[in-house]
């Protein structure tokens, strides 16, 4: 098992909707850097591309990314967000070889 997992979870919030995925995202920030297991939780945007929201997370285990998408807020995020995206989130983990 990876020591340390990383995780890129990318938003595209439809035209129009860009600040209020804006807030949703935002509002995760705090409570998920306060996780046990959460090294870095950053939330970016893509300045060509204003509908292009982008988390950059490294965990340090499976559980802990596990127990993540398990909270609260992390659940109440994806459920303001559904009409507000283009397509549905893409999350991805990753490890370092």
């Amino acid at each position: 098992m990876a020591a340390t997992v990383h995780v890129v979870a990318r938003y595209q919030a439809k035209p129009g909707k860009e600040r209020e995925v804006e807030g949703v995202l935002t509002a995760l920030v705090a409570p998920s850097r306060r996780e046990i297991g959460c090294y870095q939780y950053d939330l970016l945007r893509n300045p060509a591309d204003p509908c292009d929201f982008c988390f950059v997370e490294r965990w340090g285990d499976d559980k802990a990314v596990d127990q993540h998408n398990e909270t609260a807020h992390v659940k109440n995020a994806i459920a303001q967000v559904e009409g507000l995206v283009e397509i549905p989130p893409d999350i991805r983990r990753y490890w370092i070889l």
